[in-house]
């Protein structure tokens, strides 16, 4: 698999672009907005974007989604039901954010812990890792060694969870528990700032040690 990240909003979201190598169809992994961003990229790399995939629902990653999935016909898959209160409330979100307003919308398959998700001829498992949000979830590609984690995990930091239906110690227990037997040599993209690796936020991320 391929990857490239595409910052959007003004919280920076790391909105990731993945495409199958093979056969150079795509998704777009947490369209928050700057859609015209996100589309220029993909048209830059020459991929065909066949859906939309969601770690959780919150308006940066979430935000653009709709009008995405409506204007390029895509599907949308994930998060997990438990975000269904987060995407009901979008418009409340952007209000209390300050974003331009942005339609709620219906996921065409919700996630569940070990479900796959195909991108071309890749594969993500998807790990359900309630904390941030209770519907958050994970993709993780065993061949590639890469996960895409959201706001689960950062290098350094993690999730805040002092949002409605917020849980510190589920979230400390998705990551204990869920992402680090994955292995140390798993590389992740957070949902902010800079990729890390599990290796190193097992020896140094001063949350989780």
């Amino acid at each position: 698999m391929k990857y490239r990240t595409i910052p959007v909003t003004p919280f920076q979201q790391n909105c990731t672009l993945v495409w199958c190598e093979h056969t150079k169809k795509a998704a777009i992994v947490d369209p928050g907005g700057d859609l015209d961003r996100i589309l220029m990229a993909v048209e830059e790399e020459g991929v065909l974007v066949e859906k939309i995939m969601l770690t959780h629902a919150h308006i940066d990653h979430a935000g653009g989604t709709a009008e995405l999935s409506a204007n390029k016909g895509l599907p949308i898959e994930g998060p997990h039901k438990g975000d269904l209160f987060w995407i009901e409330g979008m418009s409340q979100q952007c209000s209390m954010f300050n974003f331009p307003h942005c339609d709620s919308f219906t996921p065409d398959r919700w996630l569940d812990d070990g479900d796959e998700v195909k991108v071309g001829d890749g594969v993500f498992q998807v790990i359900h890792c309630p904390g941030h949000t209770p519907g958050h979830v994970v993709f993780y590609n065993e061949k590639d060694q890469m996960a895409l984690v959201g706001d689960v995990i950062f290098h350094g930091s993690i999730g805040r969870t002092d949002f409605p239906k917020g849980n510190h110690q589920e979230l400390i227990d998705s990551i204990k528990m869920k992402l680090f037997p994955l292995g140390e040599s798993v590389e992740f993209i957070p949902g902010h700032g800079p990729r890390s690796t599990l290796g190193v936020e097992i020896k140094s991320n001063p949350y989780v040690r």
